[in-house]
């Protein structure tokens, strides 16, 4: 399969791709055109890793990579990925919170881990992947690489406005792992990221690739969970489930959103956001009108300019088009907090502050909506890396995974710069 920038660059193949992370002209890749998928061709298929080869071949087809692709998925989905059905209706919860840094992130982490080992880690000069962060991908995506031959990782995180257990999982790592604390919001991290990837002769020095959603290798094992939940559902009910999905930067929703264009039995999806409301206001007033970032309890979904809207808006339709197509509920802070106590009384487990916007967003629908068919409130990071947030509003100490608790015992190392491309310049020239 061959891919195309937003904006007119290409065809490439998935190598370049992936390598490249973000197009020549500054656009995202996009496929060339998506698969049309039947039920019955995953008859068969009863695993999570089984539906995924079938949803990721055609993605992989002429690419150096085909004959790796069940080893990149067994990579990938190496934890579980329940689906936890809640009380109160007809709904359940998406799990996504299993794998080592305890957040969604983890999947597309190591699925480009393990894609871009195998195409540049015997490559003389390392590869360098930039991530920006809010908080859980950069964790991700350091575990993901970390001290894995022929590769380095820089990851820039916005100072102040992640929780104190993500920042740990930010820092904690080996010598290829440089972490950048950036005095701003993470959309100037994202800025950073974006300018360091199209600067020719800074890329070139480095090697540049990134890891954040704008890399569609990000999207590609993310919307496989979304055909595999929905097909479980429908094979045993026949009918399509919805999917609420908390958004930031939109790249776990546009994976539900490309598991429904490709066919898979996905019924409704419906965004949740916090206070950021760049596309809730897009939806109202049809006009795409990015802004700084709001700082809130939900720290990963602080967002004010989501990247893969670029995608959403290329692969689907502007905002008339995506208003009809998607439904959007934005929560705010009090909300959220209220929702937090409330789903531990309801369900007896916490939910993170990212999970209570979905789970929020489910309790704002009619009845007549709620009844009309199952829906799935996707579950994005563990409750135990908001402990601050979480615990106050639940009255208890929430069990920490042993993966993390083994992660916080590491020792911690970070480098501090102002929000311009020239500091990270002057930053990784020491560092590296």
């Amino acid at each position: 399969m061959q891919y195309l920038s937003t904006r007119g660059a290409g065809p490439v193949g998935l190598d370049q791709a992936l390598v490249a992370g973000i197009a020549e002209d500054g656009g995202l890749f996009v496929p060339r055109g998506l698969p049309e998928f039947a039920n019955a061709d995953f008859d068969g298929a009863d695993s999570l890793n089984a539906v995924a080869r079938v949803v990721c071949e055609p993605f992989f087809a002429g690419s150096s990579l085909a004959d790796d692709l069940d080893a990149v998925l067994n990579e990938t989905l190496s934890f579980p990925i329940p689906l936890t059905p809640l009380p109160g209706g007809d709904w359940s919860l998406l799990e996504l919170f299993h794998g080592p840094t305890a957040a969604f992130k983890d999947v597309g982490a190591a699925f480009l881990a393990a894609c871009l080992t195998r195409l540049c880690g015997d490559a003389k000069a390392p590869l360098t992947i930039l991530v920006a962060t809010s908080g859980d991908t950069g964790g991700a995506v350091a575990a993901a690489f970390n001290e894995r031959p022929g590769m380095r990782v820089v990851v820039l995180y916005p100072k102040g406005r992640v929780s104190a257990r993500q920042e740990h999982q930010l820092t904690c790592w080996g010598d290829n792992v440089l972490s950048v604390r950036v005095d701003g919001s993470f959309d100037d991290c994202q800025r950073i990221v974006k300018a360091a990837l199209a600067d020719g002769a800074l890329s070139s020095r480095h090697r540049f690739s990134s890891a954040n959603s704008i890399n569609v290798g990000r999207l590609l094992p993310q919307a496989t969970y979304y055909a595999y939940s929905a097909l479980e559902h429908w094979r045993a009910t026949g009918t399509k489930p919805g999917f609420i999905v908390p958004t930031g930067n939109l790249g776990n929703a546009l994976a539900c959103i490309l598991a429904r264009e490709m066919g898979l039995p996905v019924g409704p999806v419906v965004l949740a956001t916090n206070a950021n409301r760049t596309i809730p206001d897009y939806f109202e007033t049809l006009e795409w009108l990015p802004r700084p970032s709001v700082r809130t309890l939900a720290s990963a979904m602080d967002v004010g300019d989501p990247s893969n809207m670029e995608r959403l808006r290329c692969l689907v339709g502007g905002a008339d088009v995506l208003r009809d197509r998607l439904g959007v509920v934005s929560v705010s802070d009090e909300q959220i907090a209220r929702e937090i106590a409330r789903s531990f009384a309801g369900f007896g487990f916490a939910v993170c502050p990212h999970t209570a916007t979905a789970t929020y967003a489910w309790r704002t629908f009619d009845e007549a909506v709620r009844e009309e068919r199952h829906w799935i409130a996707v579950a994005t990071a563990h409750a135990a890396k908001f402990e601050t947030i979480v615990e106050p509003r639940i009255g208890e100490a929430v069990p920490l995974p042993p993966e993390l608790e083994a992660m916080l015992s590491r020792p911690t190392r970070v480098l501090d710069i102002e929000p311009e491309l020239e500091a990270l310049a002057e930053c990784m020239q020491h560092a590296f």
